[in-house]
């Protein structure tokens, strides 16, 4: 089934895991919505500078960033309303995932890319 995961701390160096997911998401066939303050596109995808500008329906958002900067986006997320978000290795926030489980978002400190080679996306 694809999803439309949105990337949080996408990256156009091709050596970052955020890059890496991108490039995994779409050979599994999903719709990806990169985010990043400062870029434009990734591989040929608009880049969407934060979450406020993202609209319509998020199956899954997937954690680049560390709590530092993710700690500032509780609202955002919740209001984005995905069915979980994935904090990927380094990107953990033990704060955040509880606020976000408690508005009834699923959260997991897991690997995107582990989970896509695994089947368990």
């Amino acid at each position: 089934m694809s999803e439309r995961v949105v990337i949080v701390g996408a990256s156009d160096n091709p050596e970052r895991y955020s890059h890496k997911a991108l490039l995994l998401l779409q050979k599994h066939g999903h719709a990806v919505v990169p985010v990043h303050p400062k870029l434009a596109e990734i591989e040929g995808v608009p880049v969407t500078p934060g979450l406020r500008a993202i609209s319509g329906p998020v199956d899954t958002v997937t954690m680049y960033v560390g709590a530092a900067i993710s700690a500032g986006m509780r609202e955002d997320l919740v209001a984005l309303r995905p069915r979980r978000v994935i904090f990927n290795p380094g990107a953990e926030n033990p704060d955040l995932a509880h606020a976000l489980q408690a508005a009834g978002i699923g959260c997991e400190e897991s690997c995107t890319l582990v989970l896509l080679n695994t089947g368990q996306f």
